[in-house]
């Protein structure tokens, strides 16, 4: 079966790198290909109603690739040239990932086994507006359960109202008390989860109609747990066992010891963890956290992790854990490493530094016929370009000043450069890509940012491509 090919569309700067990139990616990703240079610089400024007029086909091509910031319909270019037409990335270094030639999840990645519940901490304090709006945010970031913590000490007389308002939400809930007044009125309304029981309250636990956690009934140890356990067993109440885990310092090796020995003693028993005690008290940022602990859970069969969302840090827990779930399931369901398989947990720094290379940025610069800066930020340095200068260096301020020296350049202009020489200083400081008019990647976190060019790109593109090839 021969090889599909493809026309890449590209402008005048670009054409010397993507053909580079295509001589690389063609041979492993099975494909041929051809590249159309269109009279224009930079052709991610055109407009697909431009590509169209300007773009011939010869016969063989099976498919057109457009640059992922060409503006407008590319089914417009379709219909002109009678093949089917689609943009490719923002960026051509990209190009590699658009065809599935390296970071990105595997055919199947996805599925998971394990259940999140959501703890909403101090939750009598809250109304019944504030807990059904903490309650769908949890639920919307992955969380299969919510948990709603009670206040130790007190009676929550407003429980049951607040089960019902969210399970007429669709929520299913669990309630997180071992005050045996609460728990009644909590199941009654609706809950289906009860943490924690141990020898205080397991009798009553044996007409609850639901499923409890075991706990043991001395902290840091198991004592106690054992009988907890034979009791539930023998008035067939269901349950997950939580041995506790606790903070680094005070037993957290000894505590994964315990879940170890308990599964040892009950290899077939549902567990709980729950991974807010390390999470909430460690001064750390908690992705990492919880794929470390969320790791151990998989490989110990332990279905359920508990977490709140308290801290600072700790903001995006549930998120988190739903990302980190499926990336620990397909690592040991496969047998594969995982890495390179879940970009959305990567957030301080990039999975994989890009550069152009000294070379690439020096046939840039030597291409430029216009006045418009080009900024790059790599190899520890900071890169400004265009068509009177090519400066390097670490300062954003120093840059500045000497492209001031050299250049007239208006308020709303420094405004911008000084907005963009922040995103790529940035980008060097945490090892971070950086890519003009484009927000930084900070995984799963990262918000989208719309360039400043969108409202002026089809105006500017009309001119560049009027006047033979100047950027907009």
């Amino acid at each position: 079966m021969s090889r599909p090919h493809l026309l890449f569309v590209t402008g005048k700067l670009a054409e010397p790198a993507l053909r580079r990139m295509l001589a690389q990616l063609a041979p492993c990703a099975n494909f041929d290909f051809s590249v159309a240079v269109l009279p224009i610089t930079v052709v991610a400024l055109a407009t697909t109603a431009w590509v169209a007029r300007h773009l011939t086909l010869k016969d063989g091509v099976d498919r057109v690739l457009l640059p992922g910031l060409c503006l407008g319909d590319p089914a417009i270019v379709a219909e002109r040239v009678g093949v089917p037409v689609e943009r490719g990335p923002k960026d051509l270094r990209d190009l590699p990932e658009f065809f599935g030639k390296a970071f990105g999840p595997r055919p199947g990645y996805g599925g998971y086994d394990v259940e999140i519940l959501a703890e909403i901490n101090y939750a009598p304090r809250l109304s019944l507006e504030e807990l059904k709006a903490q309650a769908m945010k949890a639920c919307a970031a992955g969380a299969d359960i919510i948990d709603l913590g009670c206040d130790p000490g007190g009676t929550w007389t407003g429980v049951g109202d607040a089960v019902r308002a969210l399970r007429d939400a669709s929520l299913r809930l669990s309630i997180d008390s071992f005050n045996p007044e609460e728990v009644e009125a909590a199941v009654t309304a609706g809950a289906e989860l009860v943490l924690s029981v141990n020898s205080g309250n397991l009798e009553a636990a044996r007409s609850w109609g639901c499923e409890v956690v075991a706990v043991p009934d001395v902290p840091a140890t198991l004592q106690g747990l054992d009988r907890t356990v034979e009791a539930l067993t023998g008035w067939g109440v269901p349950f997950r066992i939580d041995p506790v885990i606790e903070p680094i310092g005070f037993g957290f090796a000894a505590a994964l010891g315990r879940y170890l020995e308990v599964r040892r003693r009950y290899p077939d028993a549902a567990m709980l963890m729950g991974v807010g005690n390390l999470t909430e008290l460690t001064d750390v940022d908690s992705a990492g956290v919880n794929v470390m602990l969320l790791g151990f859970c998989q490989e110990l069969g332990i279905q359920s992790v508990l977490t709140t969302e308290v801290i600072n840090w700790c903001r995006s827990c549930v998120r988190e854990l739903d990302l980190a779930r499926r990336l620990v399931f397909h690592a040991c369901k496969e047998r594969v490493l995982p890495k390179h398989l879940e970009p959305g947990l990567v957030m301080l720094r990039d999975p994989r530094p890009r550069e152009h290379g000294e070379a690439t940025l020096w046939e840039l610069a030597d291409r430029l016929t216009d006045r418009n800066f080009r900024l790059f930020a790599e190899r520890g340095l900071l890169h400004v370009l265009n068509d009177k200068m090519y400066l390097q260096g670490t300062d954003p301020f120093a840059l500045f000043e000497e492209m001031r020296h050299r250049e007239d350049i208006d308020a709303a202009h420094a405004f911008y450069l000084g907005y963009e020489l922040a995103k790529a200083a940035t980008a060097l400081t945490l090892g971070k890509n950086y890519v003009q008019d484009q927000a930084l990647r900070w995984g799963f976190l990262t918000e989208p940012e719309k360039s400043h060019r969108d409202t002026m790109a089809c105006e500017e593109a009309k001119g560049d491509a009027d006047s033979g090839g100047k950027e907009g």
